[in-house]
């Protein structure tokens, strides 16, 4: 959702955002600054994005994180090798290009890719980024005391090496051709090591830094409220620091779905509003003075079903595969059940636009 006020500036960003880009929502590259002078209040105002998620970031550490409020706040100062666009192409961050077989970045037998990455870059708090953090990383994710969500992502890897300051090697253990699921997109966020260095295993929840990182992404992290608010100010170091179309991005949490609506479409006391669980009947009475953009995302709602019986029990275990549903199995009550399923009133009725 999203109110008038911004439309114009973000709209063209916000389909790129909703599908892993993230960043796109804090960037502006059509006004950019022309004022030495210290902005007003009233300036300063007009130019901070107000954010709302109706549930409330608790850490910003991706790879700690508890849910999708996490990393898409960890986002706007973190940042990957790279991510995938609206046209699901992948466009690099911290890498100075995409690997490729006719550059050399991808082994002919799929096992290893070589990113090189953007000379230069600096993390917020002026500390040089380079090949040792991507490294790092990697060890940090992969440390089973540490109990990384993202671990999982990494499991290929047999090894991730430094060649020089700009210049990963990532082996895996076997062919891989899913090669870009590592360091790509909200799993792939690279963490400053001269911060979470001393905070390695079964410390990694202690890091001062899951609450206030550097990144080396457009903001930085200055005011951080667990469950509450996040507020981000320019990142001085950003390499493209004059780009930056917004002085001041507050991301609040917490309340209810429709009151969170509600702020955007009717009182418009917040410009961005994501991913809120309301009915579309709701949706389309809130509508005033914002308006409720959908896009289409890679996910979807399903069922499982248990082809197991869960009230047979095998050696203290309940739902043990040697013991059969005692219909759930037949083919014919599966196929009942799904045209039982009136898939047109749970798209219309439930996800409105976004229903399909």
């Amino acid at each position: 959702m999203l109110s008038r006020r911004w439309q114009r500036r973000l709209l063209p960003l916000l389909f790129s955002a909703l599908l892993c880009v993230g960043l796109a929502i804090a960037c502006d590259t059509s006004q950019p600054s022309t004022q030495d002078a210290a902005p007003s209040a009233a300036d300063t105002a007009s130019s901070t994005l107000k954010l709302l998620y109706w549930q409330a970031p608790t850490i910003l550490n991706p790879h700690l994180s508890n849910g999708f409020k996490d990393s898409e706040a960890s986002r706007i100062t973190l940042e990957p090798l790279a991510s995938y666009n609206a046209e699901g192409n992948l466009v690099p961050f911290l890498a100075a290009d995409i690997p490729t077989l006719e550059n050399d970045g991808i082994a002919p037998d799929g096992r290893f890719v070589i990113w090189k990455l953007k000379p230069g870059l600096k993390w917020s708090d002026g500390a040089p980024f380079s090949a040792a953090d991507v490294v790092f990383t990697h060890q940090f994710v992969t440390d089973p005391a540490v109990a990384a969500i993202s671990a999982a992502s990494y499991e290929p890897i047999e090894s991730v090496e430094a060649l020089d300051e700009t210049t990963v090697k990532i082996t895996f253990k076997e062919s891989n051709p899913a090669w870009s699921n590592v360091f790509v997109g909200t799993e792939g966020m690279v963490l400053p090591q001269h911060q979470f260095a001393a905070y390695l295993g079964a410390k990694s929840r202690e890091a001062p830094a899951n609450l206030m990182p550097v990144g080396t992404g457009p903001y930085r992290v200055v005011e951080f409220k667990p469950g509450d608010v996040v507020i981000f100010e320019p990142n001085p170091n950003y390499r493209e620091a004059d780009s930056l179309g917004f002085s001041r991005i507050e991301l609040k949490g917490g309340g209810d779905a429709v009151s969170a609506a509600r702020a955007v479409l009717q009182t418009g006391d917040v410009d961005f509003a994501y991913n809120l669980q309301v009915e579309a009947p709701i949706l389309e009475q809130l509508t005033g003075r914002g308006e409720v953009v959908a896009n289409f995302g890679s996910l979807m709602e399903r069922i499982l079903i248990n082809f197991s019986d869960p009230n047979a029990e095998v050696d203290g275990e309940r739902s043990h595969v040697s013991r059969p549903h005692p219909f759930l199995t037949d083919l014919q009550v599966r196929q009942a059940l799904s045209l039982a399923v009136d898939r047109e009133a749970i798209a219309t009725q439930l996800y409105g636009r976004t229903g399909k």
